[in-house]
């Protein structure tokens, strides 16, 4: 394929990923999350083979700039998905003096004691 037909193929799959994943509802995002994970990795252990086949100094860098870049996304996206799960947990009890995540009192340490 010419350039110009690839510029056009990456434009237009901005454009239709934009507009999906603008679309889909909050209820979602999770879902949406662990599918995109999925095919980060696939990304990453694409970039890994291309980085082990090529001879040419520039195509390496290239490569291993897209193995690092594909898997801080991986693990980002990981992350971001553990955090929403969360939130969907049972909520922690309150311990003695207030609210469950309440700061200590002044001059008193944290024994991960509270609440038990």
């Amino acid at each position: 394929m010419d350039a110009v037909t690839l510029l056009t193929v990456v434009v237009l799959a901005v454009f239709v990923g934009f507009e999906v994943v603008s679309k889909v509802t909050s209820k979602l995002h999770t879902p949406l999350m662990s599918g995109a994970n999925a095919i980060h990795g696939i990304i990453l252990v694409g970039a890994v083979i291309v980085a082990g086949q090529t001879d040419d100094p520039w195509l390496l860098a290239v490569a291993l700039l897209a193995v690092v870049l594909a898997t801080v996304n991986l693990v980002g996206g990981f992350v971001v998905t553990d955090r929403m799960l969360e939130m969907f947990g049972p909520r922690k009890a309150a311990g003695p003096g207030g609210s469950a995540g309440a700061a200590p009192p002044a001059g008193t340490a944290r024994t991960g004691e509270e609440g038990k």
